[in-house]
């Protein structure tokens, strides 16, 4: 079953397993020995890493070695992109609002302050 990038990176030890390996190759008992839980729990997060492209893993002799292929992330740096962009106009707009609401207090602080 071919499985989804969003999937993957949806789990927080799959997305410490990808930054273990993204800028070194590791067997697979050393990315395990780096979690509190199991190794066929540690197998089966790197199988689901492996499905949706995310890592590859190529033996050398008796290992096995992970190695990120990190450019399917490319398509969740888009989606990303998209809500960055709807959430920045939006806190631009709230920032223009209360700067508008700051200003009209101040105007009546002043009006206020001043002597009849």
């Amino acid at each position: 079953m071919r499985r989804d990038v969003f999937q993957a990176i949806a789990d927080p030890t799959r997305r410490e397993i990808i930054s273990l390996i993204a800028t070194r190759h590791l067997n697979l008992n050393s990315i395990a020995g780096e979690f509190k839980i199991s190794r066929p729990a540690i197998s089966k997060h790197i199988r689901i890493l492996n499905e949706c492209g995310l890592i590859r893993i190529r033996k050398e002799g008796r290992e096995r070695y992970c190695e990120a292929k990190l450019s399917s992330l490319h398509e969740v740096a888009g989606w990303v992109a998209q809500y960055r962009q709807f959430w920045e106009l939006k806190l631009d707009a709230l920032e223009k609002y209360l700067g508008t609401l700051q200003e009209k207090k101040a105007t009546v602080k002043k009006k206020a302050a001043k002597p009849k």
